[in-house]
């Protein structure tokens, strides 16, 4: 079974920055998967804002664009989220997946609290 583990959010002000990570425990992390970063703040639906494929391609949702960066290790399998010029708007719960055919369970997420 797949294990998702998140980490690095928490409450920062507008303006700052976060560092998130996301361990995937699999047998063996293909560098061939298409990963993603997702979020979803209150009352809204899951939305991805950042992916990269196996060969490094990146794309980011209109709404991070310019201000948030996708990163992988796969000798570490990790996935990283550098997160600048905060938004209170990106407050939201953000988890790791792949893009396509979703591991599943999903993890836990990490909080991000982004204040005005």
């Amino acid at each position: 079974q797949v294990q998702l583990v998140e980490s690095g959010g928490g409450l920062v002000q507008a303006g700052g920055s976060l560092r998130l990570s996301c361990v995937v425990s699999i047998g063996k992390f293909s560098g061939v998967y298409t990963m993603g970063w997702y979020r979803q703040g209150p009352g809204n639906q899951r939305e991805l804002v950042a992916s990269i494929s196996g060969a490094g391609y990146t794309n980011y949702a209109d709404s991070v664009k310019g201000r948030f960066t996708i990163s992988r290790d796969n000798t570490k399998n990790t996935v990283y989220l550098q997160m600048n010029s905060l938004k209170p708007e990106d407050t939201a719960v953000y988890y790791c997946n792949r893009v396509t055919s979703a591991f599943t369970p999903w993890g836990q997420g990490t909080q991000v609290t982004v204040s005005s």
